[in-house]
């Protein structure tokens, strides 16, 4: 993790389909309809991922690697940040109650 950019906190992290609908289909000159074909998927699922309303799964990482030439792995990385901050926030009263046990 020590190679990982920190955040502050109280910032998300950008959703990986901000990134693809902000930087690299504008840096392509890619309609949303071109990006999906040539990524083999249906544009509507590619809308729903560029509105963040869908996750980036390891299926659609490989795609998007292979496609932007930079792997899965950053893709998969930039969904994980993004849910595990919001999943935090979404349980921060359960987490509270749960005891961290230490092996003897």
């Amino acid at each position: 993790m020590a190679d990982r950019i920190r955040r502050h906190a109280s910032i998300a992290p950008t959703h990986p389909g901000t990134i693809l609908r902000d930087d690299v289909l504008p840096a392509l000159s890619l309609t949303v309809t071109e990006a999906a074909e040539r990524l083999g998927v249906s544009r509507q699922t590619l809308h729903r991922i560029l509105a963040g309303k869908a996750a980036v799964t390891p299926e659609m990482a490989l795609r998007i690697g292979k496609f932007c030439g930079n792997g899965p792995g950053l893709w998969l990385r930039m969904q994980a940040d993004h849910d595990l901050w919001h999943a935090e926030r979404a349980m921060a009263d359960e987490l509270a109650r749960i005891k961290t046990e230490h092996a003897a």
